[in-house]
């Protein structure tokens, strides 16, 4: 059992050895030429929508905090030469997909109670495809502080940079002093996979949504098991509403 800061500086906590966590996965496949299917790979807003499509009623409609307040994460995948999109759908309640069409699937939804309980030491294997952003900082000639612009980062090394930024060595708080929020557990930067992924756009805003993505794969050893369930549970980094920062493990 190790004893971390709180990360405020003001307190410590003992971290829990275990932690539990509770979620439903709908595992959704799909025929990327249907019109629906194919309009949401080319549309982020559209896969945000149809994502969203699975859950209505649980909360008043318009509500800005919908996603966060019914812990709706995903991911997915596609392999274009066979015309088929996996859709991996995470979330707090379960999701009700007789909104999509029939058509669209290639094979009825898989729903599936994930109930594990993680624990310190334990090694597991991991994959998630993330938005990893720097802040830059603007041209300001009077030498004011100025909010900067977000930009993702476009190679491997400093897609790996921001991650281990985030991992979370033995006796470490679940929080850095520079606000980082930490996931909980620790990894080996050499053993990571990272694969950029194509940018995701959207038409629908007045300014264009502009997504950049990775793909990091490679195992993780829990250090913290709690902070690891609040990263399972409310993912990583930004763009989450986009299908990023859902994290898998095996």
């Amino acid at each position: 059992m190790n004893t971390t800061n709180a990360g405020t500086g003001t307190g410590t906590r003992t971290a829990a050895p275990t932690a539990r966590f509770v979620a439903t996965h709908s595992v959704l496949s799909l025929n990327a030429r249907h019109p629906l299917v194919a309009k949401s790979l080319v549309d982020a807003q559209e896969m945000h929508r149809t994502v969203m499509s699975g859950f209505r009623g649980w909360v008043e409609d318009g509500d800005p905090d919908a996603r966060s307040q019914m812990g709706v994460l995903s991911t997915w995948s596609v392999d274009l030469k066979a015309a088929a999109l996996v859709l991996v759908v995470q979330s707090r309640i379960p999701g009700d997909w007789a909104r999509i069409p029939r058509a669209a699937f290639t094979a009825a939804p898989h729903i599936i109670t994930v109930d594990r309980t993680f624990k310190a030491g334990e090694v597991v294997g991991f994959r998630t495809v993330v938005n990893p952003t720097h802040s830059r900082p603007p041209a300001n000639p009077n030498g004011e502080k100025t909010r900067g612009t977000r930009t993702a980062h476009t190679t491997p090394e400093h897609v790996k940079r921001w991650f281990v930024r985030r991992l979370q060595g033995d006796g470490d708080p679940a929080t850095a002093e520079d606000g980082v929020v930490r996931i909980g557990a620790t990894a080996d930067p050499e053993g990571l996979g990272i694969r950029m992924l194509p940018t995701l756009s959207s038409a629908h805003r007045r300014k264009p949504l502009r997504i950049g993505r990775a793909e990091i794969r490679g195992s993780l050893t829990v250090t913290d098991p709690e902070t690891l369930v609040t990263a399972l549970s409310n993912g990583l980094g930004h763009a989450r509403a986009y299908s990023c920062g859902l994290i898998l493990t095996r």
